[in-house]
């Protein structure tokens, strides 16, 4: 509505229902409409989002069949952002070759799976990448039985790799750069390439150091090492259809808003505490000022809702992936911009 119509109409609105009811009919009037992706998720009551065969640490059933890992808590934490619970969530398992696809034909809402941002991706495929959230790069896992310290030991090896995913083609590029012979050994899912290994059909598994880590996890101790070398960046990330902006907004502005909380020191427990909180900063994130959520077609409590369900950033990495886990993983480059590390968020103002 026009500022014009728009007073007359808060005007009338303030002489028949009084002043407490004005600020409410403020509040609405203020409240940006549901785009499509919102509204077709509300309609569903559900938020259909993408599920790892099994990556520990990142995403994998746990006995029950529920998803459990760092990708999982940020597709709850949107869950809890725009329908208020994050159980609703419809989970879809995708391989690395079929899930741009999916998302492109909308059977899935968002790809949270160990997902690099890339040139490509972006521009040719049509994709939207949120912020990074987790910071990575390729390595390569052999048996120490091979005797070898180094990747560039591997000439003339067979290696196991996943179609689809920007291992595949790292692989080949390092191999061409290093003028190495390598015979890669190629499987659609991850867990087919990780079984290949296991198995004995290849002299080496090469996938993001991290993954590889709760690779390790599942092996015979001992008999295994991740070689040092490191041979690509792997920003991974969150991804949502082109053309939906409002949607966009939600999904990115949902993890900075985990960032946020860890930095402000707003975690799941305290978060209640927090809401009297006198820092301008963190009475913005939690809605108790603001119309920051309803901007986005949210309630305010939308980034309160998402700290709720699954904690603030620093909570979710250590629960699946930090020092006391199996995976043994320090923050790294994945801890906050004055910890030494990139995780940045923009303020909410």
């Amino acid at each position: 509505m026009t500022s014009r119509i728009r007073t007359f109409f808060l005007a009338g609105l303030a002489f028949i229902l009084g002043p407490v009811s004005l600020a409410a009919a403020q509040t609405a009037a203020s409240t940006a409409s549901a785009g499509p992706t919102l509204s077709n998720i509300r309609s569903k009551g559900v938020l259909d989002c993408s599920a790892n065969q099994g990556s520990p640490g990142f995403g994998v059933p746990d006995s029950r069949g529920t998803q459990q890992g760092l990708d999982p808590d940020i597709c709850r934490a949107i869950a809890a952002a725009v329908l208020g619970d994050a159980s609703k969530i419809r989970w879809t398992i995708v391989t690395s070759q079929a899930r741009i696809a999916m998302l492109q034909s909308g059977q899935i809402d968002l790809v949270a799976r160990t997902f690099t941002w890339t040139h490509s991706r972006e521009v040719s495929a049509g994709l939207q990448f949120g912020p990074t959230t987790f910071y990575d790069g390729q390595g390569f896992i052999v048996r120490k039985s091979l005797h070898i310290t180094s990747a560039k030991q591997l000439d003339g090896a067979t290696i196991c790799v996943t179609a689809g995913s920007t291992n595949e083609l790292n692989l080949a590029d390092w191999a061409r750069t290093n003028g190495l012979k390598i015979h890669p050994v190629v499987f659609e899912s991850n867990e087919d390439t990780r079984h290949a290994y296991v198995n004995g059909r290849c002299d080496s598994y090469s996938l993001d150091a991290s993954q590889l880590a709760g690779f390790m996890t599942t092996l015979p101790k001992g008999e295994h090492m991740i070689l040092p070398d490191i041979i690509s960046k792997e920003p991974l990330t969150v991804a949502v259809r082109k053309g939906d902006q409002q949607w966009f907004d939600i999904v990115r502005w949902v993890v900075y808003a985990l960032i946020l909380a860890e930095e402000a020191g707003v975690t799941q427990a305290n978060l209640d505490q927090m809401l009297d909180s006198p820092n301008p900063d963190i009475r913005r994130l939690l809605g108790v000022t603001g119309d920051y959520g309803p901007a986005m077609g949210l309630d305010r409590r939308w980034a309160y809702n998402a700290i709720k369900a699954v904690g603030n950033y620093g909570e979710i990495f250590e629960r699946h992936l930090g020092t006391s886990t199996p995976l043994g993983l320090e923050r790294g480059l994945n801890a906050l911009w004055n910890k030494g590390g990139l995780m940045y968020a923009p303020p909410i103002r």
